[in-house]
C-alpha cells in the first residue's frame, strides 16, 4: 500500500512528497520500488527522519501497533495524519482526541469512495428492513477479521434501527457457522482468499423482498482518490475525524 500512497501523492499536482518511511526497506532508493514517477528519495527507516522536511500531512498504513507510535509522534511534531491502519478501538479514538490539539489526525477503516457510500446506503435501508447480514472478503495476506469496514458498517446500520429479528438458529452443526456478531446482532462473515482485494456485501431481508448492497475494490488505486481527498482535506477538520463520509459531505 505504500508504494500505492506514494505513487498518488506524487501524481496529484496539487501535492507533494517530501519523504518515505519504512523499517523494512530502510535506505532503499523509492524510486527502486514505486517508479520513475516518484521523487528521488531515500526510504526512511523511522519516522524522526522527517524532521527537517516540514511536512505538512503524513499517511500511515502500518499495523496498529506502529500506527499508534507513528501518532504520538505526528501529533507532538504538528503534523497532520491520515490513517487506513485498522483495529482502533473507541478508547484509542478518545486517546487521539487528546493528543491532537495543534494538528488534526483522519481514521477510516475503507478509503476507496465506493465502499463509503455503500456504508451510507446500508445505514439509509436499515429501517427499512427487519434482518441483516455483512459478508467481507478480503486477500489471504490480512491478519484482522473481521474488517474494520465490516465492524463499522455493523454500527451504523444498529444506530439506524434498534429493531432486528432474532436470530433462528438453535444449533450450529459446526461452532461458530453463524460467523461473527456485531452491533445490533447483525452477523459479520469474513472470508480470506488469494486473488482478492477488499469487498464487502450487505444483504437485507424482510417480507417478501431482499435488497444486497455491494461494494468491490480490484485493485489498490481504488483507495488512492480518498487518500489524496483526505490530505488536500484534513487541515480544515480540527481534531479527531472517524471516517471519509465528513470529508464527503455525507
Amino acid at each position: 500500500m505504500g508504494r500505492t500512497v506514494c505513487q498518488a501523492v506524487a501524481a496529484d499536482p496539487e501535492l507533494e512528497l517530501v519523504a518515505a518511511a519504512d523499517p523494512g526497506h530502510a535506505g532503499v532508493e523509492l524510486r527502486s520500488l514505486a517508479g520513475p514517477d516518484v521523487p528521488d528519495l531515500r526510504i526512511d527507516g523511522d519516522l524522526s527522519g522527517l524532521e527537517g522536511r516540514s511536512p505538512e500531512v503524513v499517511v500511515d498504513f502500518t499495523h496498529h501497533s506502529a500506527a499508534r507510535a507513528n501518532l504520538d509522534w505526528a501529533a507532538g511534531a504538528g503534523v497532520h495524519a491520515v490513517v487506513g491502519t485498522s483495529g482502533f478501538t473507541e478508547a484509542d479514538h478518545d486517546g487521539l482526541r487528546a493528543l491532537f490539539t495543534k494538528s488534526n489526525c483522519l481514521v477510516a477503516p475503507n478509503f476507496a469512495i465506493g465502499a463509503v457510500l455503500m456504508i451510507r446506503f446500508a445505514e439509509l435501508a436499515a429501517p427499512w428492513f427487519e434482518t441483516a447480514e455483512i459478508i467481507e472478503l478480503h486477500h489471504d495476506q490480512k491478519l484482522d477479521a473481521p474488517s474494520g469496514t465490516a465492524v463499522g458498517t455493523a454500527e451504523r446500520m444498529a444506530k439506524a434501527s434498534a429493531s432486528w429479528g432474532d436470530d433462528p438458529t438453535r444449533t450450529e452443526t459446526l461452532p461458530e457457522a453463524r460467523g461473527a456478531t456485531g452491533a445490533g446482532g447483525i452477523h459479520i462473515h469474513s472470508v480470506r482468499l488469494s486473488g482478492l482485494v477488499a469487498h464487502q456485501e450487505v444483504l437485507l431481508g424482510t417480507t417478501g423482498q431482499s435488497l444486497s448492497i455491494r461494494h468491490d475494490s480490484y485493485d489498490r488505486s481504488s483507495f488512492m482518490p480518498g487518500v489524496v481527498l483526505a490530505c488536500k482535506r484534513i487541515a480544515d477538520h480540527p481534531g479527531l475525524t472517524v471516517g471519509l463520509d465528513a470529508l464527503l459531505d455525507l
